[in-house]
């Protein structure tokens, strides 16, 4: 999927950040090249963001097209507000899939005529504001609202949630786990109203304590015990969530803790081994092999 970014000076590189990162993490931990993605700016010219960070664009937005545009002005944005702008959002909704408003953004959408009948949100700050301005929009106090090819975003942090949420749905929920596993995110499994992911209260707390547990196991009728369940629950309400049974996602998210020491880290493979929980390097060779293909030490080597 190509993801573009059109930067604005004065944009949130927290929030822009919040939306690639999880991307990179999703290639990387899936071995795959999911997603793309580009910086834009409407005249191919440096943006510098609200911290002073200066971004050189890929290209200007006139000459692109792909599956999602995301729009990011945040600080300033009134500034931004004119009918040129409009203008080439207007145009490039034709060129690209869908349409994303990321903090602020909604407001430029808005203002384009592109969020129409929608259902959207901004910023909290600017809900009030961006509800009087823009009547015919049916504004939510939402971290972020996906309503067909538009989507809107309430912030840097939401847009974390927002990436979870579309790595989810075109990818499984699986892989948007260990995403967040990779940046260490608890609750891994946020509840949100448009989200995709795991709603499941138990199954969540299941994958929790899972996380919190790679080096010394439990066992799965323990975990279920924890969160108030019966094993038979616990492994009925993960399959229907994830597609896979408690021991399947235990294993996943200790190898992927394995493959992070592999490649990150000068231990041993029986040193990592340990720390993830196996007897021995060879059960832990095993398993390796059969979950991502290579053995650790040929992923070491040849990396």
């Amino acid at each position: 999927m190509d993801f573009d970014f059109l930067i604005f000076d004065n944009f949130s590189n927290h929030c822009l950040a919040n939306m690639v990162e999880p991307l990179r993490a999703a290639n990387m931990l899936s071995g795959k090249p999911l997603y793309s993605w580009r910086f834009l700016t409407l005249d191919g010219q440096p943006a510098i963001s609200s911290s002073g960070m200066t971004v050189a664009p890929h290209c200007a937005l006139p000459n692109t097209h792909g599956d999602l545009l995301a729009i990011l002005p945040s600080y300033g944005f009134r500034a931004i507000d004119r009918p040129k702008v409009s203008t080439q959002l207007r145009s490039a909704a034709s060129r690209y899939k869908q349409l994303a408003g990321l903090d602020t953004g909604s407001w430029l959408l808005a203002r384009a005529g592109l969020l129409e009948g929608k259902e959207a949100t901004i910023h909290w700050e600017e809900l009030t504001s961006f509800a009087e301005e823009f009547p015919e929009i049916e504004v939510r106090r939402e971290r972020f609202v996906c309503d067909g090819d538009r989507i809107t975003c309430s912030g840097a942090m939401a847009a974390f949630d927002l990436a979870m949420h579309l790595i989810a749905e075109a990818h499984g929920k699986m892989l948007s786990i260990e995403v967040a596993q990779l940046f260490m995110v608890r609750d891994s499994a946020r509840s949100h109203a448009s989200s995709q992911t795991i709603r499941n209260r138990s199954v969540n707390r299941a994958i929790a304590l899972m996380q919190e547990n790679l080096e010394t196991p439990l066992p799965i009728t323990a975990i279920a015990k924890q969160v108030g369940c019966s094993q038979k629950t616990l492994e009925t309400r993960m399959k229907a969530e994830l597609d896979a049974g408690p021991q399947a996602v235990y294993q996943r998210l200790r190898l992927n803790l394995a493959r992070k020491l592999v490649q990150d880290s000068g231990q041993t493979v029986s040193e990592i081994a340990g720390r993830c929980g196996y007897e021995n390097a060879s059960a832990m060779t095993r398993a390796f092999k059969r979950e991502f293909g290579t053995t650790p030490r040929h992923l070491r080597y040849s990396g």
